[in-house]
C-alpha cells in the first residue's frame, strides 16, 4: 500500500508532462471549454431575466447552484471520466490486461496515471461565479455553515467520480458501457437545476436511480434555505451521506466487475 502512494505523484507527473507536450492546444481547448459552459450559464440567466425567478430561485441563489454542480462535477470528473469512458476500448482492445501485471491496483493506475488537469477551465469558471453568487446571497455566516458547504462539495465530487467508474466498471464485466454516458449526461443537465422544476417522477429518478440530485439540487437547496421535494428533513444528512454512500457501492462493483473481467479472448 505504502509503495502504491509513493508511486502516485510519479504518475501524476508523467500525466502532466503529457497533457502539457502541447501548450497552446491545451490553452485553446480550456478557453473553448469555458465558453462552452459559460453559454450554458447565460441561457439560465435569460430564463430568469425573463421570469424573474425560475422554480422560486433567483439569479444569485441559480448561479451558485450552477457554480456548485460544475465544481463539483469537475474535482470528481477529472478522476474519473476520461479514464473510465476509455475503458470499454481498453478491454475490447486487450490493453486492460497488461494493468493487471502492474504491481499495482489497476483503479489507482487507471485514475493517476490519467487524472485530467484540462477539468481547470471548469474549476476556474465555476470559482468566480461561485465568489460572485456567495457575495449577492444574504447567508448567515458561521463555522458549521462553511463545514456544511464543503463537506457537501466533497460529497458531490465524489457522487460523480462514483457514478462514472460505475459506468465505466460495467465494461469489465460486460465488455460495453460507453452508451451508459450518453444516458448519464441527459440526467446530468437535469441536475444542474432546482428539483422542484421537474414532476414528482423525475426528481425520484434524480434522488434514487440515477442520484444525481446530489451533485447540487439538494445541497445547495439546504445552504441556500429551500425545502427539497420527497428528501424534506432528511436533506442536510442525504446530501453529506450520499457521496460516501455512492463510493462504497462502486468499491463493490468494481470488485464485482474485476472478477466477471475474461480477457480479450473471452
Amino acid at each position: 500500500m505504502l509503495r502504491q502512494l509513493r508511486l502516485i505523484p510519479i504518475l501524476l507527473q508523467m500525466n502532466l508532462r503529457a497533457q502539457m507536450e502541447y501548450r497552446g492546444a491545451f490553452l485553446i481547448d480550456r478557453i473553448a471549454m469555458i465558453i462552452t459552459y459559460a453559454s450554458s450559464l447565460a441561457v439560465i440567466w435569460l430564463l430568469v431575466a425573463r421570469l424573474d425567478t425560475l422554480a422560486d430561485w433567483n439569479w444569485g441563489e441559480l448561479a451558485l447552484l450552477y457554480s456548485f454542480h460544475t465544481l463539483g462535477y469537475a474535482i470528481g470528473a477529472s478522476f474519473s471520466f476520461t479514464q473510465m469512458r476509455d475503458l470499454e476500448e481498453q478491454v475490447r482492445l486487450g490493453t486492460f490486461d497488461a494493468l493487471l501485471t502492474r504491481p499495482m491496483s489497476p483503479w489507482v493506475y487507471l485514475v493517476f496515471a490519467r487524472f485530467n488537469i484540462g477539468y481547470v477551465s471548469h474549476i476556474s469558471l465555476a470559482l468566480v461565479v461561485m465568489t460572485w453568487a456567495l457575495l449577492t446571497i444574504p447567508i448567515d455566516w458561521s463555522i458549521g455553515w462553511v463545514a456544511y458547504f464543503l463537506a457537501s462539495l466533497l460529497s458531490a465530487a465524489l457522487v460523480t467520480g462514483s457514478i462514472m467508474t460505475l459506468l465505466g466498471a460495467a465494461a469489465l464485466a460486460w465488455t460495453r458501457s460507453n452508451h451508459l454516458y450518453s444516458l448519464y449526461f441527459g440526467f446530468w443537465e437535469l441536475s444542474r437545476y432546482p428539483l422542484n422544476l421537474f414532476p414528482s417522477v423525475i426528481q425520484g429518478i434524480l434522488l434514487t436511480v440515477v442520484p444525481l440530485g446530489f451533485m447540487a439540487a439538494v445541497p445547495v437547496a439546504v445552504l441556500v434555505g429551500k425545502p427539497v421535494p420527497l428528501l424534506g428533513e432528511l436533506a442536510p444528512i442525504a446530501a453529506l451521506l450520499a457521496g460516501p454512500a455512492l463510493l462504497g457501492l462502486t468499491a463493490l462493483f468494481w470488485r464485482y466487475a474485476t472478477s466477471r473481467y475474461q480477457g480479450a479472448g473471452g
